[in-house]
């Protein structure tokens, strides 16, 4: 589970004074902390719940990156950048889009799946094939070129 090995990490950074992977540690924790006290959520997160979780941190900073670059604030988007790649660390790692492109056709020719109306199905197995290894936006994207 990841928050064990956060804790760890968090004293780790705080001796080496390393404020980049401080702060994106310390993201992971308050959101895992949230995610565990939520109303409604079981005492223990599964290991899925929080590589949903880690992903949408990384998605959120990856937003609010290009916004930055956006308005010429360069200072501000190596921080989020800076807090990508700590969180990253705790990720699988990320297929590229030739292994994705495979698994997705191979999920199609096992789904007998055949135009672009089959592509909510696709996409629900795809999803559920490649949580936490590919971007949701790239699945997406192969899953209609495939079916068109």
């Amino acid at each position: 589970m990841v928050s064990t090995i956060i804790d760890q990490e968090i004293k780790k950074a705080m001796l080496a004074k390393d404020q980049a992977t401080l702060r994106g540690l310390r993201a992971i924790k308050a959101a895992l902390l949230l995610a565990r006290t939520e109303k409604g959520s079981a005492e223990e997160i599964t290991e899925d719940a929080e590589m949903k979780i880690l992903q949408r941190l990384i998605k959120q900073r990856k937003e609010s990156a290009d916004i930055y670059k956006q308005q010429g604030r360069e200072d501000l988007s190596v921080i989020e950048e800076e807090e990508i790649e700590v969180i990253s660390q705790f990720m699988p790692k990320q297929l590229s889009k030739e292994e994705v492109e495979g698994i997705i056709a191979a999920l199609i020719k096992e789904s007998g799946a055949s135009s672009v109306k089959d592509m909510g199905r696709i996409m629900g197995l795809a999803n559920k094939e490649l949580a936490g290894k590919a971007d949701g936006k790239l699945i997406a994207e192969i899953v209609k070129t495939q079916l068109a």
